[in-house]
């Protein structure tokens, strides 16, 4: 019999999955073209999901559901908490967008939005392999038929099959890895798998074997080279509204996975993933920042960007273990890449909210030099779009700055030759990357515009994207309670 425990642990999913299924109803009788009422439904369903996850995390209470399938913990609380605020802000950013392009008649953007949701909720819940697992698979299935909603857009057909056949080939590799340490350890439970290595008792070199595609399938979802081929196709070819979808909560997703499978089930073989991770970050930091500079195509620029962010979010993750096998510098490791994704999807929600605010019907607004002279037709969103760069560029007072002194500050505080010298590297690839994000400022400030029309968005657009560059500069600004709440969750899923 099922405990009352294991209903308390998921009813947020449950509240999500019950809502999908309601609003996918209701839409079918709707007839406003663009889904007023499904598209209240949906904000109400996410802002009370994303309340009771937070209450969730404020409780700080760790609870493990399902004979040990689920947990709810801090940490996963809190990133769930972020990624349905997350949700909320790319739907009011993309319906406008989707309503021009006639992508809301049926509804479908709304409903698999939520089912992507419920996808990350369960990969951020999942304290065993197969739950994982099939989490991810609801989130990529989801995310696939997202990328092909705009079905007589050739671009969009493209990026979809692009997407779903390299999708499939990670998930192969993921779960094949998955596989081998199950046959090397007897057990699917996250847990006890470390337990179980622990012991000494497992052959090292078969779980090294299935290490080696687990980080492979991880790396693709992350979008790390030189698993990011997909980025920037699927980046490009997707409608922007989906684009941002695919490209902003995903990432919190991706993290709480690596956290499970890598630091709470396989924490002993550190010293051995974190090499992996270390060249994954370095080839990430190299090839994105490189690339993006000869990108005309901001959303392409930004596809790339994205591999070098989460290069530098890795950057946090390989310095929590010493090579003496010490873990002193855990905390302050993994609370720093978790403070650094979490602020990269708040900077990439107000960047991509600027170009679908300035995508007019059967004009995408996605180039570069789509944005000259954007201060003199609108400042506001000119500030907005500014600030995002900064803070990607990791420029102060911006929050991105503030991220990346975090990780570099993990790197220092290992107190190794090798790890002083990543975050050397880290700092010259930074350099490297301002480059192309102040280039977008400056052909918003100093370029002639190339239309006089002014730009107007609804209300609701205009007020969450103020407030979206507010936060960041806020955060930037203020930034130690964020700071706090990450380290304070990921010492509470360490002790676990």
């Amino acid at each position: 019999m099922i405990d009352k425990l294991s209903w308390i642990a998921i009813y947020p999913e449950v509240v999500l999955l019950v809502m999908a299924c309601i609003i996918a109803l209701v839409d079918l009788a709707a007839t406003d073209a663009r889904r007023t009422r499904t598209y209240i439904l949906t904000l109400l369903t996410l802002a009370v999901v994303a309340f009771l996850t937070g209450a969730n995390a404020v409780a700080g209470k760790t609870i493990f559901g399902f004979g040990g399938l689920i947990v709810s913990d801090p940490m996963g609380n809190w990133l769930k908490c972020f990624a349905a605020i997350a949700l909320m802000v790319t739907l009011v950013y993309g319906r406008p967008y989707a309503a021009d392009r006639d992508m809301l008649r049926g509804g479908e953007m709304f409903t698999l939005g939520m089912l992507a949701l419920l996808g990350i909720f369960v990969m951020i819940s999942g304290s065993n392999f197969l739950v994982i697992y099939l989490g991810l698979e609801l989130l990529t299935l989801s995310s696939y038929a997202l990328v092909a909603l705009r079905r007589d857009h050739l671009l969009a057909s493209e990026a979809a099959m692009k997407y779903f056949v390299l999708g499939a080939l990670a998930s192969g590799f993921l779960l094949y890895g998955l596989s081998m340490v199950y046959g090397a350890t007897g057990t699917l439970d996250v847990n006890e798998v470390y337990k179980v290595i622990g012991t000494g008792a497992v052959k090292h070199h078969v779980l090294v074997f299935g290490l080696v595609f687990i980080v492979a399938g991880l790396a693709f979802k992350v979008g790390a080279a030189p698993f990011h081929m997909w980025v920037p196709d699927v980046y490009h070819g997707a409608p922007t509204a989906v684009t941002l979808m695919i490209g902003a909560a995903p990432e919190l997703a991706a993290f709480a996975i690596i956290i499970r499978l890598l630091v709470e089930g396989l924490l002993s073989l550190a010293i051995d993933w974190q090499q992996m991770l270390t060249v994954l970050a370095v080839a990430s930091l190299l090839v994105g920042n490189l690339a993006a500079i000869a990108q005309t195509n901001l959303k392409r620029m930004l596809a790339y960007s994205t591999i070098a962010q989460m290069g530098f979010m890795l950057l946090g993750l390989v310095a929590g273990v010493g090579t003496d096998g010490n873990t002193y510098n855990a905390q302050y490791a993994y609370s720093a890449a978790m403070f650094y994704v979490i602020t990269y999807v708040l900077t990439t929600l107000a960047s991509f909210g600027v170009i679908l605010l300035l995508a007019r019907e059967g004009f995408e607004s996605e180039e570069i030099t789509d944005l000259a002279g954007l201060n003199q037709r609108s400042p506001l969103y000119a500030g907005v779009m500014a600030i995002a760069m900064f803070s990607l560029a990791g420029i102060p007072p911006m929050v991105g700055f503030y991220a990346k002194l975090a990780v570099l500050q993990a790197l220092i505080a290992s107190g190794q030759a090798f790890y002083v010298g990543l975050a050397v590297f880290a700092v010259l690839a930074s350099l490297i990357g301002a480059f192309y994000y102040i280039r977008v400022v400056k052909v918003m400030y100093f370029d002639e515009p190339v239309t006089a029309a002014s730009v107007s968005a609804p209300g609701d657009v205009r007020t969450v994207l103020t407030l979206n560059g507010a936060l960041i500069l806020l955060l930037g600004v203020l930034p130690g309670g964020l700071m706090t709440l990450c380290a304070n969750a990921i010492v509470a899923t360490l002790a676990t």
